[in-house]
């Protein structure tokens, strides 16, 4: 049987049929063409990017060296290399540029502002040392408080509200209050108040209560006075009212207590410290000390003369009066609004 045409053995003389014989030199010709389109486009985006030489390359490209030649065209044989463009980071027309920040700039901002002067300079030093004071005394009352010493750290942790009083009237008075003089005292407070404080409490409670009651009760008054400080730092100033009882007036108010040793019965003496360390976080308005060296003469007179009675009984009435007239006051404010 003959065989199809179409099928038939090709010799060394047979015609070379058309689409063949072009199907090679077209097929390197259309390679040839797109190495030179990906190369002159790479130079053309090199130049509007600032003269880089570098094109922009296939994937399948990368890292492959090819020799053309072009003597079919009657030139030279070319040896052409396609460097590997280096990862650009995709950038958004939308969002402006971000300018790198000024390191100079940042390293030279002064711990004190203003005038710099020799003069200024002891000023500044000597209300740190006050600050400094506070809370190296704060460290004496937990050592003392380990120590048994209960009474002596109590008196240690009263010496710490007079030095942190004493450096915020120095600072103001002086001209020297910085915002690194009220971030120094607000960690020296939440040393010597967050932290001794709720420590001396606790070797005092040591007997009277459960041990699991004391250290949640104290646990407490140390995470009461965190949330305090912090609040205190990012809100608005009041001239007139705390929002809630600063944490220094908690500290002496415990400080007082046990160095008088008041007497109150275990489960009391817990619950009051618990209270205490929930007016720190309340909103309600207490007022400060300002006003209230501005009461009349006679309500002065009243707590002095009680002292020279019955000390404690004073003092117990005191505190109780002055936690009382935080909802006092913040429920007139309400009907006033």
């Amino acid at each position: 049987m003959p065989r199809a045409p179409w099928r038939r053995r090709r010799t060394t003389d047979s015609p070379r049929p058309a689409g063949r014989r072009w199907a090679g030199p077209l097929r390197r010709g259309g390679a040839f063409a797109r190495q030179v389109l990906l190369v002159r486009v790479g130079r053309r985006d090199g130049e509007l990017t600032g003269g880089a030489d570098t094109a922009l390359v296939e994937p399948r490209y990368v890292d492959r060296r090819r020799r053309y030649s072009l003597n079919r065209f009657g030139r030279a044989e070319v040896e052409a290399v396609m460097p590997v463009s280096p990862a650009l980071p995709p950038v958004s027309p939308a969002l402006p540029p971000v300018s790198e920040p000024d390191d100079a700039a940042a390293r030279s901002i002064p711990l004190l502002p203003g005038e710099r002067t020799i003069t200024r300079r002891v000023k500044f030093a000597l209300v740190n040392a006050c600050t400094l004071s506070s809370l190296t005394l704060g460290v004496l009352a937990i050592f003392l408080a380990m120590q048994g010493q209960v009474r002596i750290a109590a008196f240690a942790l009263i010496a710490c509200v007079a030095f942190d009083g004493l450096d915020g009237a120095l600072a103001r008075k002086l001209g020297v209050a910085s915002p690194f003089g009220a971030q120094m005292d607000s960690l020296a407070d939440m040393c010597s108040f967050g932290m001794a404080a709720p420590v001396v409490v606790y070797a005092s409670l040591a007997g009277s209560v459960s041990t699991a009651a004391a250290a949640v009760a104290c646990a407490l008054v140390a995470a009461c006075a965190a949330i305090r400080l912090a609040r205190f730092n990012v809100s608005p100033k009041d001239g007139r009212f705390f929002c809630g009882v600063p944490t220094t007036m908690a500290a002496a108010v415990l400080a007082v207590t046990v160095a008088i040793g008041l007497p109150v019965p275990g489960p009391v003496l817990l619950a009051g410290v618990a209270l205490l360390a929930f007016a720190m976080v309340s909103s309600f308005p207490y007022a400060k000390l300002a006003r209230l060296v501005k009461l009349p003469p006679w309500l002065w007179l009243a707590p002095v003369v009680g002292a020279l009675v019955d000390i404690r009984l004073t003092f117990a009435l005191i505190v109780v009066g002055y936690l009382v007239s935080g909802p006092v006051l913040w429920l007139r404010q309400r009907r006033a609004a």
